[in-house]
């Protein structure tokens, strides 16, 4: 994440500014040069906070605190960010029906975490020659054993290694198929 460079002290260029005290009083809009004053007679910097506003803001403060406190509050968005990616499952013709189950587990958790998720049909030698139908169809059987409610982000299409479709999680679809598989406890 790119910080935008802070002007402290000698740096600010602005000729008034509305300045805001070290105990968080507001000292009203003043000249640069009473600032820097308030500023050296409380023993710490005047730190331009906002140089868009008009007047620019300034805050009479330590600069490695203000440093130290920004750093947090970006670290805590870039912890609040999501990072989705795509994950890719794998799955050939000759493919089993445990292998095939194992692998709709998995990409459920994906789905589970909030990922897309990536399934391809690899057809190698021979298996290239095939009727597509039943190739995107052997694929859609894949698809609909996964047990997470998802949607088709990009359809089942030919792919340079064979076939493949992306999906990705469908929230109100999934919290309505729990509401349908929890047991009913009421009716006991």
């Amino acid at each position: 994440m790119a910080t935008e460079r802070i002007s402290i002290n000698n740096e600010i260029r602005a000729r008034e500014l509305r300045v805001i005290g070290a105990q968080g009083e507001n000292l009203g809009v003043i000249t640069l040069e009473e600032a820097l004053r308030a500023a050296k007679q409380a023993g710490l910097d005047l730190i331009e906070i906002s140089p868009a506003a008009n007047p620019p803001v300034a805050k009479i403060m330590d600069y490695g605190k203000f440093e130290y406190e920004r750093s947090k509050k970006e670290k805590a968005a870039k912890a609040k960010a999501k990072v989705s990616e795509t994950k890719e499952i794998q799955i050939k013709v000759g493919t089993g029906d445990n292998d095939m189950m194992l692998k709709a587990k998995k990409a459920a958790e994906w789905l589970a975490e909030g990922h897309r998720v990536r399934a391809e049909l690899f057809l190698k030698g021979r298996y290239k020659g095939m009727d597509e139908k039943f190739l995107s169809e052997r694929l859609e059987k894949f698809l609909i054993r996964i047990p997470y409610a998802y949607k088709l982000a990009e359809p089942i299409a030919k792919s340079p290694k064979g076939f493949a479709a992306v999906v990705e999680r469908d929230l109100a679809a999934q919290q309505k198929r729990e509401k349908e598989t929890k047991p009913n406890h009421e009716n006991k």
